[in-house]
Order: structure tokens, then C-alpha cells, then sequence
């Protein structure tokens, strides 16, 4: 079509917008086909890697068949190609089949697991990797005495299963008490014990007082960490601590450093100071470090314990984390108990690489800087053109088609980050019965003649926090599948229900913590899911539609929205009946601090012209000149720069006056935060807009203290610039 238009500069238009989609194809085909050789590639690899291994290690199908074992596993269980793990491991384990079905479990959800099992010949870490599709790596290695007794001269501490019954005691623990329990009450002078709190402990001179820190250990077992109660050091508190061999840091309930020994100093490194704040420290969690914090001090964190990297420039550390909280003369606080977990890290690195999920996710992230700067500059400088034409105009059709197309690119980029959950949520208080009945003229239109939407609303339904953008994407997505399911007409039904969770919820592999929640459920009348395909359902590019009626992204963008929030959504099916999906949004509590400063949404109406002189930095040269020509057009005297020392050198003329900096947050060279905080020192009353392609969860907090700036998403159009920049300078 593009080779056949009248105009030429129609023919540029449309050539680009179809160039920049078969790259996209291109890339797509390329990723799949690379994978497919990848993992034979790996199976070889890991095979000659782990063949000089000392621990017995096996390369297994999902259902167990071996497939290629190590020369250590060949000298000491005789396995060859063909049989089952679990048969293999019967010498070892009285119940093989189970312990290698609750680790896969586990894997199948995080990547990796790992447990120690207690045999007849000594304690062994049982550990398993996945390597990529229906592919995994267990490996057997004893864990000597001495290692064991590593965690235990310092810091007592008491391992529990299930029932609470007392699995081990290491060398530590017994010394404080004086002999042996199996049982809590036997242990503790009062019963229940109370975790982040001092409890008073029986030994062979009578009760002593310690803070019990809980720790999660897998495969529902505690560790109980008992610690100098903080009345026992007032003063100089932390000199209790500053010999243990376990690196300690105690946070406020803001995450500023308040305290920590010589372990913890030596781990992170010359960051760690009185003062510094966490994610100042440490980053990788996928959310802002605060909210997990927030979580940790009310009880309602899902997992206490997670997998950080070090904020230290010398070298790549990562850090296992367990936060808990304590009272100290009514005043909250978190201790944070690190481990090294930097080669436990790296190796599962090497095999994460290879999953399907993850090759998906990293190229969702890496395409997304890349395709939001072209989108950008395609839609931009169509817009441009589009100022120049008007309705009557016989090019006016065909400009609006490549603008329409350009917004559904940048949706379907869009769609990829929300399902990598690597999108910058915009939070703010809802109430979803008003979220509703905005959007229920929109879901009618949706639905057709032959369904019937029904809404029903709690009367006392409590608040939320959630972006109300991508809520409302996630609620048209689960409409929009309903109705599909029902070529013949019904009724879909959309509830909104007040629930109370007394004790955890536990479902899918999930644990629901206690709290109120706000349940949205979307229930159809539909031919229903099969069992077989219902766990499927989340996975990307999965649909059971025809070819071009689904791309297979609705529901597992649904589902990384509603994860980034901080929900939890779950699917019930049967067929010929229909499907409900229920979401469940913790309550907001209003203790939650206030959501960030914003990027004001673009109205209608065009913005009003303005005057003043900004500062407009951008290393894209197409973004740079659409931008700058779109806010010359608004009356502003735009200065550009490629680079952050290229701004910099201009703001060294003391007599230019700047009243505004429009800057792109990732560069070569310095990044935008960086230099801004640098500019500012002399020209602190300058506002400033951050632009970025990229999902950064870090900036949210880098503009947290950087005052009067707001965030504008890549791709944005001429009006989302100019209302933007007008906002801020009024």
C-alpha cells in the first residue's frame, strides 16, 4: 500500500510504520529459533560442566527420566540413561517421589530449590535447577558437621516443621538451653510464641529473655533465630551482635539504617552507613523496596525472605534478605538478616537464561526502549504533519491511519512490559464501584446486543490502591474474553464483595496473607476452560482462539498487572458451565504514604501556548527534533543537548536563564537523575519532566527526591508534551 500511494511523502509514512513492524517480526521469529538450538546447546554445556562435579548430579525430563548423570552419580548410585530419579534415590530417601515433587514445584514457580534432608548417613542438600523447557538439574551434596555449625556459635537457632515440632537445634541453641527439646512448650516459658518480641526461654539456670526472629525456610519450615533481647543493650546496643557470624542491619519503618555489625559492613560494603536508606543499598525485587518494608512492619509481607543485588560498584553481589519486625519500647523497627547468596546467584543465572519465560521478559524489556523511541518519533512527527491538514484534506485519512497504527504498536509494547511486570504503575486510591461506572458505557458498547452485562457492588466496599489505567485494561481484557466465550449470547456477570481473610489463604501454590481484601470477580456463562489447559491460561502467546482473533497477552498482561499491584488473581472453570476469574486487591490501609508525584493525563482540549525557555535533553536525534519543533510550536525558545555533559556545559553560562529541563531519564553517560540533581545545586527552582521508553522501578524513588518533577512515558504525543511542559510551568 505504501509503494502504491499518490504522495510521497504518504509512501515515507507508511513504509516506515511497515519496516518497523517486520523488524519486529523478525525479531520475534529470530528469539523463538535461537531458543529452540539454545537448549540442546545448554543440555551439552551443563552435561561437561557438571561431569567433573564431586556431588552426584542429574540431568532429568519433568517427569524424572534421566537423562545424562555425572561421573560421581555413576560411581555411587549406578544410574544410567533411561531410569527415574526417584528410583535412583530410594537408597537415600525413604520417599523419594514426594521430596522430588514438592522441590519441582517450587522450581516451576521460582527457578530453583533447594532443601536439607536429614538421611541415615548425615544430613544432604538436595538442590534442582530449571534449564529450560521440561528440563531440570538436581545435584546431591552432604552437608558436613562443621558447616552446619557454621550459623550456630553465634546466632542459636531452632529448625520447625509443619506442626511446629523441633527438628534441630544447632550447637548455639543447645548451649543456651541446656539440653535437647522436641517440642515448643517445652522450650518456651509461655506459649503461644510471640515472633519479633522478647519471649523467656527455659535453660539449666532458670528463664532468659531473647527476641525471637522467624525465618521462612522452605517446604513449611521456620528457623527460629533467638537474639540478645534490645532492653539487654540500651546504650550501645549493637555490641551484642558485632561478633555474631551472620551480617545484621536493623532499618526504621521508613528504611533508613539505624544500626548494623562488622558481618553486615563487610557484605554490602561502603554504602552501609547510619543514615543510608534501603534501596539506596539494594535493588531487584521488580517493586519499590519501601512497599515490601510497609508490608514487613503491618504482617502482611507474602515472603519475608527474597533475593537482592548489592548497590557496589566493585563487584556483583547478591544477598539473600530476610526482613522482620521488632518492638523496642513501642517504637517499630525491621531487622534485616543477610547471607551471601552472590554463587547461588550466578549459577542459577547460568540455566534462568534459557527458560522460555525469561527470553520472553528480556526481550519485552530490551525491545521497549528501542520501539517506544521509534513509536515516538513515527506518531510524533505524524502529529506534525496532521496540524498541517485538516478533515477536508485528502492525505488526512491516511495520516490518521499511520497515527491509529503507531498507538496500537506502542499498546502491544505495552502489553509485553505489563505482562514481564516491568511497567511504571502510576498508583492512586480507587474506589471501584466509581472505576465501574466510568467504564461501564465502554464495556456495553464491548460486549454486543447478544450479552447482557450485570454489575453487582458491595455496599461498604472499601478502597484500594491501583493504577487505575491498567485496572481497567485488566477489567476490558476479562470482559472482552467472557463474551468470546459465548458466541451464542448470556449473561456475564462483573461482583465487587468485601472479604476478610481470619487465616492465610492457600491456593494455586499462593499464600493469601490475613487482611481484608476487595474481591472483583467477572464471571460468564461461557463453554468453560478444560482442566488440563486451566493452569496454562497466564502463560504468554497461550490462546485457544483462531489465528488472528488473540495474540495470547490479555490474560497474562491481566495477570502481571495485577501481581505489580500487589493482588492476587485466580481462574475457576468448568466446562459447558462457564469460568469466573476473581481478583483480590488488599484493602488500603490509610497509613500507606502518598503515592508519587504524577504525569498529569492529557485532555482533550489542545494546551494552551506558553512561553519560557526549556532545556530539552534527548540522545535520540528523531525524538530530540520531533519534541523540540513541538514545543516551538507552543511559543517556547527550546535549547537541545545530545548528552548530560552536553547540558551541563550549556548551564554554565551563569546569565541563560532556564525555567524548565525536559530530559530523558537512561543515556550514555550520565542518566537523567543524575545530572539533574547536579544542575540543580545551582538552579534549584527549575522544575523538570523525566521522559523515558524504559519501566524503571528505580525512578520512581531517584524522583522521590528530586521536587517538582513528574514522569512522561515513552511514547507520548505532541499534546501529552505540550500539556506536560504547560502544566509544570504554570
Amino acid at each position: 500500500m505504501g509503494v502504491l500511494a499518490p504522495e510521497p511523502l504518504i509512501q515515507m509514512g507508511m513504509l516506515t510504520a511497515a519496516g518497523t513492524l517486520m523488524l519486529l517480526g523478525l525479531g520475534l521469529t529470530a528469539i523463538v529459533r535461537r531458543d529452540r538450538s539454545q537448549q540442546d546447546r545448554t543440555l551439552e554445556a551443563v552435561s561437561g560442566f557438571i561431569e567433573k562435579d564431586s556431588a552426584p548430579s542429574f540431568v532429568c525430563t519433568g517427569d524424572g527420566e534421566v537423562i545424562k548423570a555425572n561421573a560421581a552419580a555413576r560411581t555411587q548410585y549406578g544410574t544410567r540413561r533411561g531410569e527415574t530419579l526417584a528410583g535412583t534415590l530410594r537408597s537415600t530417601f525413604a520417599n523419594p517421589g514426594g521430596i522430588l515433587f514438592r522441590l519441582k514445584g517450587v522450581a516451576d514457580v521460582d527457578g530453583a530449590a533447594r532443601e536439607d534432608i536429614v538421611t541415615r548417613r548425615g544430613q544432604v542438600r538436595l538442590a534442582v535447577h530449571q534449564m529450560g523447557e521440561d528440563r531440570l538439574l538436581w545435584r546431591l551434596e552432604p552437608v558436613a558437621e562443621t558447616s552446619r555449625g557454621q550459623d550456630g556459635p553465634g546466632l542459636p537457632m531452632i529448625m520447625l516443621g509443619r506442626t511446629d515440632a523441633i527438628l534441630y537445634m544447632n550447637d548455639a541453641a543447645r548451649a543456651l538451653t541446656g539440653h535437647r527439646a522436641k517440642t515448643l512448650d517445652a522450650l518456651f516459658d509461655g506459649m503461644p510464641v510471640a515472633l519479633g518480641s522478647v519471649n523467656s526461654v527455659t535453660t539449666q539456670s532458670g528463664g532468659v529473655d531473647v527476641l525471637v526472629s522467624a525465618v521462612d525456610a522452605g517446604a513449611g519450615r521456620r528457623a527460629l533465630y533467638l537474639l540478645p533481647p534490645p532492653e539487654t543493650a540500651q546504650g550501645n546496643a549493637w555490641q551484642c551482635f558485632e561478633d555474631l557470624p551472620v551480617p545484621l542491619v536493623r532499618f526504621s519503618t521508613d528504611g533508613e539504617v539505624q544500626e548494623f555489625n562488622r558481618m553486615a559492613a563487610s557484605l554490602v560494603g561502603n554504602g552501609l552507613k547510619k543514615g543510608a536508606l534501603l534501596h539506596e543499598l539494594m535493588e531487584g525485587l521488580g517493586r519499590p523496596l519501601g512497599d515490601w518494608l510497609a508490608e514487613t512492619v503491618s504482617g502482611r509481607a507474602v515472603q519475608q525472605s527474597e533475593f537482592l543485588r548489592l548497590r557496589r560498584t566493585d563487584k556483583e553481589t547478591f544477598v539473600q534478605v530476610a526482613l522482620n519486625c521488632m518492638n523496642d519500647d513501642g517504637k517499630a523497627s525491621v531487622l534485616a538478616v543477610l547471607s551471601d547468596a552472590t554463587e547461588l546467584k550466578t549459577l542459577e543465572a547460568q540455566f534462568v537464561q534459557s527458560q522460555k519465560m525469561q527470553a520472553i521478559g528480556q526481550l519485552a524489556g530490551g525491545v521497549a526502549h528501542d520501539f517506544n523511541n521509534l513509536l515516538t518519533a513515527i506518531s510524533g512527527h505524524c502529529d506534525l504533519l496532521l496540524l498541517r491538514h485538516d478533515q477536508g484534506d485528502a492525505d488526512y485519512g491516511d495520516l490518521m491511519q499511520i497515527n491509529q497504527n503507531a498507538n496500537r504498536a506502542a499498546a502491544l509494547v505495552g502489553q509485553l512490559l505489563a505482562f514481564s511486570r516491568k511497567q511504571t504503575l502510576r498508583t492512586e486510591e480507587l474506589d471501584l464501584r466509581d472505576t465501574m461506572a466510568d467504564l461501564t458505557h465502554l464495556l456495553n458498547r464491548l460486549v454486543g446486543e447478544k450479552v447482557r452485562l450485570t454489575l453487582t457492588h458491595d455496599p461498604v466496599l472499601k478502597a484500594i490502591r491501583a493504577d487505575k489505567r491498567q485496572l481497567e485494561q485488566v477489567l476490558m481484557n476479562l470482559v472482552v474474553n467472557a463474551r468470546d466465550a459465548m458466541p451464542s449470547g448470556g449473561e456475564i456477570k462483573i461482583e465487587t464483595e468485601c472479604v476478610t481473610l481470619n487465616e492465610p489463604l492457600e491456593r494455586d501454590r499462593v499464600s493469601v496473607p490475613v487482611g481484608q481484601y476487595v474481591c472483583l470477580r467477572v464471571i460468564d456463562e461461557g463453554v468453560g476452560i478444560p482442566a488440563d489447559k486451566l493452569q496454562k491460561v497466564f502463560e504468554p502467546f497461550y490462546t485457544t482462539k483462531r489465528t488472528g482473533e488473540g495474540t495470547g497477552l490479555g490474560l497474562s498482561t491481566a495477570y502481571g498487572i495485577v501481581k505489580q499491584t500487589g493482588g492476587f488473581i485466580f481462574v475457576d472453570s468448568r466446562v459447558g458451565k462457564g469460568t469466573c476469574f476473581s481478583i483480590m486487591f488488599p484493602v488500603l490501609e490509610r497509613t500507606t504514604p502518598k503515592p508519587l508525584v504524577e504525569a498529569p493525563k492529557a485532555k482533550a482540549a489542545s494546551p494552551k501556548n506558553g512561553d519560557g525557555v526549556i532545556l530539552l535533553v534527548e540522545d535520540e536525534a528523531p525524538v530530540r527534533a520531533f519534541a523540540s519543533r513541538a514545543l516551538r510550536l507552543r511559543g517556547y525558545t527550546v535549547l537541545e543537548a545530545d548528552s548530560a555533559e552536553a547540558a551541563l556545559k550549556t548551564l554554565e553560562d551563569e546569565k541563560l536563564n532556564v525555567d524548565l529541563f525536559v530530559t530523558d531519564v537512561v543515556m550514555p553517560g550520565k542518566d537523567g537523575p543524575s545530572w539533574v540533581r547536579e544542575a540543580l545545586e545551582d538552579r534549584p527552582d527549575v522544575r523538570v519532566v523525566f521522559v523515558s521508553g524504559y519501566a524503571e522501578d528505580k525512578l520512581n524513588e531517584q524522583q522521590e527526591r528530586i521536587p517538582n518533577s513528574v514522569f512522561l512515558p515513552k511514547p507520548f504525543s505532541l499534546n501529552d508534551l505540550a500539556e506536560t511542559v504547560h502544566r509544570q510551568l504554570h
